[in-house]
């Protein structure tokens, strides 16, 4: 067995949400401010999932104030408290690049799975 996956199979969580490209989802991280520590909640769509094991990364896109923001996330980290699907879309890519070039709420949403 190789050390450092054995080092980096102990990191991992062991439950982690079902998620992919095109679902909406909350993010839940851990924001630290001073010496003072919150929970900041993010709320957008998956515009992809790359990477495996413990260097997973997923990226979180929404709408603030008229302008796209996209942030990045390792699913392994112990920053990130907790993810939640709010809803699964229905899509047919593993990179949803396109959505950066659209905008409002008509031209980015995307369908909902049954």
């Amino acid at each position: 067995m190789d050390v450092t996956r054995l080092l980096g199979d102990a990191q991992k969580k062991k439950k982690v949400a079902e998620f992919g490209a095109g679902d909406t989802i909350k993010v839940h991280s851990r924001v630290t401010e001073g010496n003072k520590e919150r929970i900041q909640v993010f709320e957008g769509i998956v515009t992809e999932r790359k990477s495996g094991g413990l260097a997973e990364i997923f990226t979180v896109r929404r709408i603030a104030h008229g302008v796209g923001v996209e942030r990045s996330f390792l699913i392994h980290s112990p920053r990130v408290e907790k993810i939640d699907v709010m809803r699964r879309g229905l899509v047919r890519r593993a990179k949803l690049y396109y959505l950066q070039d659209r905008v409002g709420s008509k031209a980015t949403r995307i369908k909902e799975k049954k």
